[in-house]
C-alpha cells in the first residue's frame, strides 16, 4: 500500500513509553565525515545514508552495554536521547525534597515508615533502569550488585524482606524515618507491550486494596503510568505522585495534586534528531546549528545538551517540573527558544526522511515528540514519512521499510534496544 507523505500510519498498539550511557564529555562533537552525503538521494548507497536512532539507544537490554556496531553503522550514524542518569537522579531528589518539605503530613498512618510504590516501565529499557536506580539511590533503598544498583522489580515488599531493595533511612528535623519500597513491578500488558498505563492503574488498585494506608508516595518511570495511577486512586486519596516526561496532562495535573515530573527537554531532542540528519545531508559540520549558530541563527545553549563522542550520542539535559515552575512547561510542544528559524532551501534543499515511532499509542512520543518533529521538519526542509508501530514487534515497523532507496535519511525508534541490526540490515 502506498504511503502519503507526512501521514502517521496508525497501527493498533498498546503500551506507553518510554540508558545508561557511557561517560559524557563536554559539549561539542566529532569532526564531520559526512560530506560524502551532501548529494544524497539516488546517488548515495543506502548503507551510506544518514541514520539517527532516537529515544531507545542501541544497547543490550540485559546489561545496558551499548551496541557500538549499530552506533558505528556508518560515518553518519548517531543517537539522540537525554542524560538518563542525570534525569533518574533528578527525579529521585525531587521525591526526597518533597518528603522533607511535607514531613509533617507525608506519613499517612503515622507508623514511622514512609512507604512508596514504584511503577517500572520496562525492566530492559536503559531509561527505565536509570530512573529506577535514581529513585532508589536518592531514597536510600538501593542494593548494589557487581558495582551497579539493582533495577529489578521487588514485587510486594511490605515487610521489607525483599533482596533487590533494602530499607532506607531519612532524618528530618531530628527524627528518623524508615523509607521502604512497598511494591514495584514492570508494567507490561498481556500482549507484551511495556510502559502500559492501564496495567499501572490496575496494579495500584491492587496495592491500595492490600496495604492502602501504608502508601505515602507513588513514583512512576513515566507520566503515562503516573497519570493512570493518579486518576485511578492517588488524586482522590491525596497521595503525592511523581512521573517523568512532563507531558502536558501531567503538568496541568500538578495544580490538582500531581506532585512533580521531569522534562527530558523534548524540544532539544526532536531538534537534534532532525538536525543531525540535515547536517549530514548538507555535508556541513555536524554541529552546525547545535554548538555553533547556522546562517539562520539557530543554536543550542551548551548547558541544554551533552555530546559523547565515544558513544556517538547527543543527550539533552533534564529539568525538574514542580508546582513552583509548572507554568513554564504548560506547552510540551513549544519549540526551543534558540532554534526556531527557517533554513534557506537553496542551501538546504528538501530531502526525504523515513522516521518511525515504536508505538503509535505511546503518550509521550505521539503527543509531545512527534508534534515537535513535525514543526522542525518544516523549518529544516525535510519531508518526513512518520510510521507508527504497535509497541510489540519490530517487524510491524521494519516491514514498512521496503524501499529505502526512496529516502535520503532515516530516523529510527526501536521497539527493543537490542534490535539495531533489524534496521541496518535493511540498508545493507
Amino acid at each position: 500500500m502506498a504511503m502519503s507523505r507526512r501521514k502517521f500510519l496508525q497501527v493498533c498498539g498498546l503500551g506507553l513509553t518510554t540508558v545508561a550511557a557511557g561517560s559524557l564529555v563536554g559539549c561539542g562533537g566529532s569532526d564531520n565525515s559526512a560530506a560524502t552525503t551532501a548529494a544524497a538521494g539516488g546517488d548515495v548507497a543506502n548503507k551510506d545514508k544518514p541514520v539517527v536512532f532516537f529515544n531507545r539507544q542501541p544497547s543490550n537490554s540485559s546489561t545496558g552495554e551499548l551496541d557500538m556496531t549499530t552506533l558505528n553503522w556508518n560515518a553518519n550514524t548517531y543517537y539522540v536521547g537525554f542524560d538518563a542518569n542525570q534525569g533518574g537522579e533528578l527525579e529521585g531528589q525531587m521525591v526526597v525534597d518533597y518528603i522533607k518539605e511535607h514531613i509533617d503530613t507525608i506519613d499517612r498512618n503515622g507508623d514511622g515508615v514512609i512507604g512508596y510504590v514504584l511503577a517500572i516501565g520496562d525492566v530492559g529499557h536503559n531509561d527505565s533502569i536509570a530512573r529506577t536506580r535514581g529513585c532508589r539511590k536518592a531514597l536510600g533503598t538501593a542494593v548494589e550488585q557487581n558495582g551497579a544498583i539493582v533495577s529489578e522489580a521487588a514485587g510486594t515488599n511490605v515487610d521489607g524482606s525483599a533482596t533487590v531493595v533494602k530499607d532506607g533511612e531519612l532524618e528530618v528535623n531530628g527524627k528518623k524515618y524508615i523509607v521502604r519500597e512497598l511494591a514495584s513491578q514492570e508494567m507490561k500488558n498481556s500482549a507484551g507491550a511495556t510502559w502500559d498505563a492501564a496495567t499501572a492503574g490496575n496494579a495500584l488498585g491492587s496495592w491500595a486494596t492490600s496495604f492502602g494506608d501504608q502508601i505515602d508516595v507513588i513514583v512512576s518511570n513515566n507520566d503515562g503510568m503516573g497519570m493512570a495511577m493518579f486518576n485511578a486512586w492517588s488524586k482522590e486519596n491525596k497521595v503525592p505522585t511523581f512521573g517523568y516526561d512532563a507531558n502536558s496532562d501531567a503538568v496541568a495535573a500538578i495544580a490538582e495534586g500531581y506532585a512533580g515530573t521531569i522534562s527530558q527537554n523534548p524540544a532539544v531532542q526532536a531538534y537534534l534528531t532532525l538536525r543531525l540528519l540535515r547536517n549530514s545531508l548538507d555535508g556541513v559540520d555536524i554541529n552546525t546549528g547545535i554548538s555553533k549558530a547556522d546562517d539562520a541563527g539557530n543554536v543550542l545553549a551548551e548547558d541544554d545538551y551533552k555530546y559523547s563522542e565515544e558513544d556517538r550520542s547527543y543527550y539533552a539535559m533534564n529539568l525538574a517540573v514542580t508546582a513552583e515552575n509548572a507554568d513554564k512547561f504548560a506547552d510540551a510542544t513549544a519549540l526551543y527558544d534558540g532554534a526556531q528559524a527557517q533554513l534557506d532551501s537553496s542551501k538546504s534543499p528538501e530531502k526525504n526522511v523515513w522516521l518511525d515511532i515504536y508505538n503509535a499509542a505511546d503518550n509521550f512520543l505521539s503527543a509531545t515528540y512527534q508534534p515537535l518533529l513535525q514543526k522542525y521538519d518544516k523549518l529544516l526542509n525535510l519531508k518526513v514519512d512518520y510510521i507508527g508501530g504497535d509497541g510489540q514487534t519490530e517487524s510491524n515497523i521494519t516491514n514498512r521499510l521496503g524501499n529505502p532507496g526512496e529516502y535520503d535519511a532515516f530516523a529510527i525508534n526501536m521497539v527493543k534496544t537490542d534490535n539495531g541490526s533489524s534496521y541496518t540490515s535493511l540498508l545493507a
